[in-house]
């Protein structure tokens, strides 16, 4: 534009600049007069000064185009950030956020066990909850984080099994001015932390009010700190399982079985609270002691599972990303809803009335089942999904009772069973993967989380033994585990 714009002057200034001498030119006497000599001299300077004038008009017009474009060219720098955003920053926002809310879910899973257990444990399920996380952060930062994370299939680091486990060391955070990446190395260990502590909660709820305190927190350590990184590496740390196309988005058996399997085994060996079951198939009911503190955890637990399902995107730099989380928020959101609606009318039908525990499981049911693959399924799809973890939770809650094997919050119907359901149903959705590989993956996770769980239950039994004496069982753990009543102003003749 700016070139035209000269040429364009320039033209016009030489035009005028011929049509004044033209009349000197068209002279066809060679021999002018001196009057006329005279007249052309006037003539030719007068073209002179137009020239000049014209050239001096250019200049200050080049100079000032110059000037507007140099002052565009530095406006447009202050937009580029609305147009594209810093990805190090959203993605580690990102994982702050859904960490933080992962981490919430401690509480949820705290007040739906008290909630549920009696009155007179309510107290050691706040301690067990709130220790369980503590250990899980140091575990996964001495050992846990590298063991998932580190050279998992590097071929050429003989230190360890390569595409099975990490590296045995401690997770070192780089000083803020040398980090780099995609997101901050601190964002990323803070949100995988929380994913390993709630794999520990989800065994404390099934091994409630029979099991003293510190053989459950040795375990935590194993569980922690070697068990879920180990099993974890295989899918999210591009191990064996990964390599074969194995997919579980936010863990549906990477999480929820792994604690499942890990309660299941707990469960058989501690053995069923006493009074649970009588002679000839006889079920004793326990209530817990706070339905509505067990609401409250709940919806705590589902308030936190769009840290987990929306976290576990691990990018927020661009619009497909922020598109993607917003859909695995709607979609585990609308399974969650359905799983509940599904045990509400289940119930009414098999037992004439609603139960609210299995109304409840059935939300975490249906939010275990999304969290295998809660990005590509529609919301029908997640209705489905989410519905039919709500049809398990009904018919295995029964079952374990049935067998024998004493649950007492649910976990492993929610968390095991519905886990296998979700991971075993991404390629109805998903079509990258496969049926095949996906029962490799719900097989081999499990095999390992549950006989890997069940040596070190056996060993802690033998060493150190599991279970409270008859006295203090029935007495209730707050008193002779934890020393402080959960609910003091009721006495012991309420617990």
């Amino acid at each position: 534009m700016k070139l035209k714009l000269l040429n364009l002057l320039a033209g016009a200034g030489l035009a005028l600049a011929m049509t004044v001498s033209a009349p000197a030119w068209a002279q066809t006497d060679t021999t002018p007069a001196p009057a006329a000599e005279s007249v052309q001299t006037d003539v030719e300077q007068a073209g002179d000064a137009v020239e000049n004038a014209a050239s001096d008009a250019l200049s200050a017009i080049s100079a000032r185009v110059d000037a507007l474009e140099a002052s565009s060219a530095e406006a447009e720098p202050a937009a580029e950030p609305a147009v594209d955003p810093n990805p190090f920053v959203f993605n580690t926002l990102l994982f702050l956020i859904g960490g933080f809310l992962v981490m919430f879910m401690a509480a949820g899973f705290a007040m739906l066990e008290a909630g549920l257990v009696r009155s007179k444990n309510a107290a050691m399920q706040c301690l067990k909850n709130i220790a369980l996380y503590s250990i899980a952060g140091i575990m996964f930062w001495l050992l846990g984080y590298n063991l998932m994370y580190e050279n998992v299939n590097v071929a050429e680091n003989i230190a360890q099994l390569s595409g099975y486990l990490g590296t045995f060391s401690m997770k070192e955070i780089p000083a803020p001015s040398a980090d780099g990446g995609d997101y901050a190395a601190a964002s990323d260990w803070f949100f995988q932390m929380v994913f390993c502590a709630t794999t520990a909660s989800i065994v404390s709820g099934t091994v409630a009010e029979r099991m003293r305190l510190w053989p459950f927190l040795i375990f935590v350590v194993f569980l922690t700190g070697i068990l879920y990184p180990i099993t974890g590496s295989w899918e999210w740390g591009a191990g064996w399982l990964d390599q074969m196309g194995f997919s579980d988005f936010a863990g549906s058996t990477l999480v929820h079985s792994v604690g499942g399997w890990a309660a299941l085994a707990g469960a058989i060996v501690v053995g069923a609270r006493a009074g649970k079951f009588g002679a000839n198939g006889v079920i004793h009911p326990m209530p817990g002691s706070s339905i509505p503190l067990a609401t409250l955890g709940t919806f705590i637990l589902w308030l936190g599972w769009f840290g987990f399902n929306g976290g576990s995107q691990l990018a927020l730099g661009t619009i497909e990303d922020a598109s993607s989380v917003a859909k695995i928020f709607v979609n585990t959101n609308t399974a969650a809803a359905a799983g509940v609606v599904v045990c509400i009318i289940l119930t009414q039908i098999l037992y004439r009335k609603v139960d609210v525990t299995m109304a409840l499981n059935g939300a975490l049911a249906g939010l275990v089942s999304i969290t295998a693959e809660p990005l590509t399924p529609t919301m029908a799809q997640a209705a489905m999904i989410g519905g039919i973890g709500g049809v398990l939770v009904v018919v295995f809650v029964p079952l374990l009772d049935k067998i024998r094997i004493d649950d007492v919050v649910g976990a492993i119907p929610v968390h095991l069973v519905a886990g296998i359901w979700g991971t075993m149903i991404v390629p109805l959705t998903n079509t990258d993967a496969s049926y095949y590989v996906q029962f490799i993956g719900v097989a081999a996770i499990g095999a390992t989380a549950f006989f890997a769980s069940l040596v070190v239950w056996l060993i802690l039994a033998a060493v150190t033994g599991l279970r409270a004496t008859p006295e203090e069982e029935a007495a209730g753990l707050d008193q002779s585990e934890v020393g402080v009543l959960a609910y003091p102003e009721f006495g012991a003749s309420r617990m």
